[in-house]
């Protein structure tokens, strides 16, 4: 069996081939270009019994990992910390460049056996897409909001106390006695602020109807769970990617960043908020704690009977977000599976 490894880069991939003994077979640099796969094929073609393996497949080496797949090779996702430990650890080449770069990433994928298979393009990815959108616009819209709280305090005693909307906001700017140069360019730059926020908001309305569409034709049974409506499935699920790849729940939770980090020292152990992980399923996981906090269900019990053994308030909700995230893995793994056997 040939592993061949792929440096990705923005305007050039370089490929390396090795064989079961790591020995390099040989290496090979290109542009990137629209016939960047079929020169790589080209070049691999001597190898008959071959297999890929991409540096951040779902990064940098997104492109030319799925224009692989859909040649029929295999291909797997090779993360960049697994790639740069075999090159550091590596005897003789540790030197950073992109031959040593593309050989690690082969040798990685020839060693590991817990490394993902790239697949072609499925709902998953179409969910993270619409989720990131949405999550730009909302942010967008956050960012217009500020600034126009700060414009409204400066034009009207107080500006607006409450949650900033549309009406409340143009009701303050009619209050607005124009008398100076400044004062009409900042009610000017105001009034500008609030037609961009009523425009996000009718885009974010549309945006949110097609996530719902979207997680509904995926067939997921994520939004059953308290707190997780279509735009955190969404979230979950395109930035989960194939729940296959994660062996265990204790995996997957290490993934998003519930599992706490062991601070031991000496006789004392303890343990520490992960500052690390996938972020954005983090905080749909957060989001779903806050939620459950509010009504009396399982959640609301088990973060008390948490507060009970003595532990803070922070200390429950970060357990509640693992045990939501035990759950979550459960569900998509089940979800999985019943798409697979139909």
């Amino acid at each position: 069996m040939t592993m061949i490894g792929i440096d990705p880069h923005k305007q050039s991939h370089t490929a390396v081939a090795i064989d079961d003994d790591e020995v390099v077979l040989d290496e090979f640099a290109l542009r990137a270009s629209s016939v960047q796969v079929e020169r790589l094929r080209k070049w691999a073609a001597r190898f008959e019994k071959r297999e890929w393996a991409v540096e951040s497949a779902n990064g940098l080496g997104y492109l030319v990992a799925q224009q692989l797949v859909a040649a029929g090779e295999v291909v797997f996702d090779v993360p960049p910390v697994l790639a740069s430990r075999v090159r550091v650890l590596g005897s003789g080449r540790s030197q950073k460049n992109d031959p040593n770069d593309a050989r690690s990433v082969a040798i990685a994928a020839l060693r590991s056996d817990r490394l993902g298979r790239v697949r072609p393009d499925d709902h998953a990815r179409v969910l993270r897409l619409l989720a990131k959108r949405h999550r730009d616009m909302a942010q967008l819209r956050n960012k217009h909001c500020t600034r126009l709280h700060a414009l409204l305090g400066e034009l009207a005693a107080g500006g607006i106390g409450s949650e900033l909307t549309v009406s409340k906001a143009n009701a303050v700017l009619d209050t607005v006695e124009v008398d100076s140069e400044v004062t009409r360019h900042r009610v000017l730059i105001a009034t500008e602020l609030v037609d961009d926020i009523a425009r996000l908001d009718n885009l974010l309305k549309a945006s949110k109807k097609r996530v719902e569409q979207a997680v509904s034709a995926s067939g997921t049974t994520l939004t059953s769970i308290v707190g997780i409506g279509p735009i955190n499935a969404a979230a979950i699920i395109g930035y989960s990617g194939d729940i296959g790849r994660f062996a265990s729940k204790a995996q997957f939770a290490s993934y998003n960043g519930t599992a706490p980090i062991e601070a031991s020292s000496g006789g004392r152990v303890r343990h520490r908020l992960n500052p690390r992980g996938n972020r954005k399923i983090n905080h749909a996981l957060h989001v779903a704690a806050v939620c459950q906090l509010r009504y009396d269900g399982e959640g609301r019990a088990y973060y008390d009977r948490k507060i009970a053994e003595g532990k803070s308030s922070k200390e429950a909700i970060r357990a509640l977000k693992r045990r939501i995230s035990d759950r979550v893995f459960r569900v998509l793994i089940d979800d999985a599976h019943r798409a697979t056997t139909g």
